[in-house]
C-alpha cells in the first residue's frame, strides 16, 4: 500500500488538477474552453466568501467533542460512546500563468470514552498539480488518501462532502462503521484545446480499498480499481457545450478463495448549459457493458442504460451543488456488479460576516446483477445527511456544531444487519492561520 503513496508523491513532483468550474487552459483571449462538469472528473466548489480566495498558505488546530448514540451499528447492542479529537491542519492553494498547486493534510487523534481501546490515529491527505504546457494544453495529476475507522470519517463541516458531475468510480453509499479502512485514490488528466470550439482529453485513474482488519468489517472486501477515459468536447455557444465520452474500469474484490473482476465500458453523451455566471446545467445519457467473472462460476455480462444530471452553483456567499447517476458499477468493498441509482447534494449560505450554515445529502439504492457469486449480496441502501453551523469568534478562532445521521440498509453484510442508524452531535472549535504566497 506504502509504495502507491511514496508514488503519487514523487508523480506530483516532478509532473506538472484542472477545476471545472474555471477553464483548465489559462490565458488572455477569451477563446479558452471550459471542461464540463461529466467529464472534468471534479467536485463542485464548496467555498463561499473568503474561502474563495487562492495564493494563500493555512493552517491551524481543531478541537472536537461528539456523542456517538450507536457507536456499532451493525453488532446488535447500541453503545453510546463519546469522543475527543484533535486535528491539527495544514493546506496551501497556489495559482500561477503557467500552474497550479494545492496541498491538504489533517491527522486525526480520535479518543473514545469510555471504550478507550478504540483510540485511534487517522490521516486525509490531498495533492493536486495542474500544469499549462502551451495556451491550449493542460496536464494534471492529482492523489487523495485517507485512513480512517469511523463512517463519519474525518469530516467536521458540509465543506467536506464533494458533488461531481461525473459518475462515481465505485459501487457508492457503502462505508463500513468503525471499522479501519485505507483508501488511496490516484489520477492523470490531459486536454488540449486543438480549435476555438474543439477540445479532446483523457484521464487514467487508480483506486485502492484496504481494511487492515477484515474481522471489524464482516461481509466486506479489498478492492482495486483501474480504468481510464477519453473525451471529446464541442462549445456551440458560448455558453453551451456538447460532446461524448467513454470509459473504461476494471474492478477486482478479494473474498476469500474466491476473487472476482468486474469490468465496464460506458459510452455516454453530454450536454452542458451555463446559463449565468457561475451556474453550470449538465445531463448525460448513454450505454453501458459489464461483464462479472469469478472463479469457478460462468461470467455474467450485459448492456445497461447509464445516465447522470448534475447542477451547480457558486455565488459571493453561497453554493449550491446536486446530482444523480443512474449506473453499473462494481468494487467499494463488495462483490460482483451493482445496478445503482445514488443522488448527492450539498449547499452552504454564509448568512453573515460572522455565520455561516451548511448541509449535505447522500442516497445509494444498489441491486446485484449476480447474488449467486461468493460473497455478493442481494443489494441494499443507505442515506446520510449532514448539518453545520460555523460562527468566527475573531480573526482565527471558529465554534462549529454539526450533526450527522447515516442509515446503511445491507440485511446481508453483517457489519449493517442489525441496527443500521447511527448519529452523531459535535461541537468544534478551531484555530486557523492564514498567509499569503507569492505568485
Amino acid at each position: 500500500m506504502l509504495k502507491w503513496v511514496y508514488l503519487s508523491v514523487v508523480l506530483l513532483a516532478i509532473v506538472p488538477i484542472w477545476s471545472q468550474v474555471v477553464s483548465p487552459v489559462i490565458g488572455s483571449n477569451g477563446d479558452e474552453m471550459i471542461t464540463p462538469p461529466p467529464v472534468s472528473g471534479e467536485a463542485y466548489s464548496t467555498e463561499v466568501g473568503s474561502e474563495t480566495r487562492s495564493n494563500y498558505l493555512r493552517g491551524g488546530l481543531i478541537f472536537e467533542t461528539a456523542y456517538i448514540n450507536n457507536l456499532y451499528p451493525g453488532n446488535g447492542t447500541p453503545i453510546s460512546e463519546t469522543t475527543y479529537s484533535i486535528l491539527p491542519t495544514i493546506s496551501f492553494d497556489q495559482t500561477t500563468a503557467r500552474y497550479r498547486r494545492r496541498f491538504t493534510y489533517s491527522p486525526g487523534f480520535i479518543f473514545y470514552q469510555p471504550s478507550s481501546a478504540l483510540n485511534e490515529i487517522d490521516h486525509n491527505a490531498l495533492l493536486a498539480y495542474r500544469y499549462r504546457l502551451t495556451p491550449h494544453a493542460s496536464v494534471s495529476v492529482s492523489d487523495s488518501f485517507q485512513k480512517s475507522q469511523t463512517s463519519f470519517g474525518l469530516a467536521h463541516s458540509s465543506a467536506d462532502w464533494p458533488v461531481s458531475g461525473s459518475p462515481p468510480l465505485m459501487v457508492p453509499g457503502i462505508v463500513a462503521p468503525f471499522g479501519e479502512r485505507v483508501t488511496n485514490n490516484a489520477a492523470a488528466q490531459f486536454a488540449v484545446q486543438y480549435s476555438l470550439s474543439g477540445m479532446i482529453g483523457g484521464s487514467g485513474t487508480f483506486m485502492k480499498l484496504y481494511y487492515p482488519d477484515p474481522a471489524e468489517v464482516s461481509g466486506l472486501y479489498d478492492a482495486d480499481e483501474r480504468g481510464g477515459s477519453a473525451f471529446y468536447s464541442r462549445r456551440i455557444s458560448p455558453t453551451q457545450y456538447a460532446g461524448a465520452n467513454y470509459q473504461y474500469a476494471r474492478i477486482l474484490a478479494y473474498p476469500v478463495d474466491a476473487p472476482s473482476e468486474t469490468q465496464t465500458h460506458a459510452i455516454y453523451a453530454f450536454y452542458t448549459i451555463y446559463p449565468t455566471r457561475g451556474l453550470s446545467i449538465s445531463i448525460s445519457g448513454g450505454s453501458q457493458h459489464y461483464s462479472v467473472a469469478q472463479t469457478s462460476s460462468p461470467t455474467t455480462s450485459s448492456w445497461e442504460p447509464i445516465v447522470m444530471a448534475s447542477i451547480g452553483w457558486q455565488g459571493r456567499r453561497t453554493n449550491v451543488a446536486a446530482s444523480y447517476v443512474r449506473q453499473t458499477t462494481a468494487g467499494g468493498g463488495v462483490v460482483g456488479a451493482y445496478r445503482s441509482n445514488s443522488a448527492n447534494a450539498s449547499g452552504r449560505w454564509q448568512v453573515s460576516r460572522t455565520w455561516t450554515i451548511g448541509t449535505g445529502a447522500s442516497y445509494a439504492n444498489n441491486k446485484s446483477v449476480n447474488p449467486l457469486l461468493v460473497g455478493a449480496i442481494p443489494g441494499g441502501r443507505s442515506f446520510a445527511v449532514v448539518a453545520t453551523v460555523e460562527h468566527p469568534l475573531n480573526r482565527r478562532i471558529t465554534l462549529g456544531f454539526n450533526y450527522d445521521h447515516e442509515y446503511q440498509r445491507y440485511n446481508d453484510i453483517p457489519v449493517f444487519s442489525s441496527n443500521p442508524t447511527s448519529d452523531r452531535g459535535m461541537v468544534s472549535l478551531s484555530w486557523q492561520f492564514t498567509r499569503p504566497l507569492g505568485r
